[in-house]
């Protein structure tokens, strides 16, 4: 018997919710093609939340309160836009896996620690369906970086004994699941750095616009090496796995320092050129990193023409392809792998890789809010 989910997400980049329909068969396989859409956030409330993914960001309790209310309420009406895209009522869908939306994550802290917000009090309120939420901080309870989860899905959806295989998902910051087709490896994955967060900042900074579509404002430019030189030698990116970071780390703080640093004026179009080689330069040592023949692209800078050519030329002996290849669209992974999450906590299942986020142990992940009776 088919069991249908649904998966909710918002990256790091905070440009909207992903939302991902998924039926299960019995064995925890996807049955049949995902339903998803993609629910942009208000405006005011997107710049609301990148206001306060900063590593100085500070803001009153009823603020975050608030904030946490208002993305909930997204969450859901993305929850039943779904619904009416699949033609299917609530009762039909077993739980809502919800990721929540990502202020602050500190895996490092002297009490490591991590914040989603987007209630799933509200969300299971507003849709009539059980919500599973919260889900990094049971894997950091027992000792892990809460992160990346997604490694679990790649695993069980794309892991082959006749080869191995990278998947990198290039969101605000980007991950590298290493896929070893050798069943006595462990799967490996980590954040390997900044993607799209640092790229956009820059670009509505100087063009008032959020995305460098098709990075063709970065394909104009002309790469600094000795900006690319000093970023290069931030000692995350040497640190061994594993290892996460997100926007509180990679902002607009940490550009800023290195480019006051640097003894030439730069232009603005140069520093963009330079950040889309950071991008593939710490991706392309992930990839290195591991014995894999073929990397498969996703989250929305697979769609980023420029960084992708820059990519292929950087690994020419690595076939560099979207996750459509292998079934699956580049803007529905993240979403369905939260689909996904919740069907292993409803089965009682560990959702967690140890091999990938340092814990000590295989864990359930998430908790379970009931809608009211």
């Amino acid at each position: 018997m088919t069991e249908r989910f649904i998966g909710l997400i918002s990256g790091t980049s905070a440009d909207g919710i992903d939302a991902a329909l998924v039926t299960f068969d019995p064995a925890g396989r996807v049955a049949e093609p995902p339903v998803t859409l993609t629910r942009a956030y208000p405006e005011p409330l997107r710049r609301e939340l990148l206001g306060c993914m900063r590593g100085d960001a500070a803001l009153p309790l009823d603020t975050l309160g608030q904030l946490d209310q208002s993305v909930g309420e997204a969450f859901a009406e993305a929850a039943k836009a779904l619904l009416g895209k699949a033609g299917l009522p609530a009762h039909s869908i077993k739980a809502i896996g919800s990721h929540g939306q990502t202020l602050f994550h500190a895996p490092d802290a002297a009490r490591p620690h991590t914040l989603q917000i987007g209630d799933p009090n509200r969300i299971a309120a507003c849709t009539g369906i059980p919500v599973i939420a919260d889900f990094r901080r049971a894997d950091m309870a027992v000792g892990g970086q809460g992160a990346p989860l997604a490694p679990a899905l790649h695993a069980a959806l794309w892991r082959v004994p006749q080869c191995s295989r990278a998947v990198v998902n290039l969101g605000g910051i980007a991950n590298v699941t290493t896929l070893p087709a050798d069943p006595g490896l462990p799967v490996l994955a980590y954040d390997s750095g900044p993607a799209n967060c640092l790229l956009d900042g820059w670009h509505h900074r100087h063009k008032a616009a959020p995305v460098d579509r098709d990075g063709a404002w970065a394909r104009s430019g002309q790469v600094i090496p000795g900006l690319l030189t000093a970023m290069l030698k931030d000692p995350y990116f040497s640190r061994p796995a594993p290892k996460s970071t997100g926007r509180e780390y990679f902002d607009s703080a940490w550009l800023d320092a290195h480019i006051s640093a640097h003894p030439d004026p730069v232009r603005a179009v140069d520093v963009q050129a330079t950040l889309l080689k950071l991008t593939v330069e710490t991706v392309a040592r992930a990839i290195e990193s591991t014995a894999a023949s073929a990397a498969y692209l996703c989250g929305g800078g697979a769609h980023n023409s420029t960084l992708v050519e820059t990519l292929t030329q950087r690994l020419p002996d690595i076939r560099i392809a979207p996750s459509d290849a292998l079934g699956l669209p580049a803007d529905d992974v993240e979403a369905v792998a939260f689909a996904w999450l919740a069907m292993r906590h409803d089965r009682g299942l560990a959702g967690n890789l140890p091999s990938v986020t340092g814990a000590r142990c295989e864990a359930v992940l998430g908790g379970r809010y009931h809608p009211p009776v």
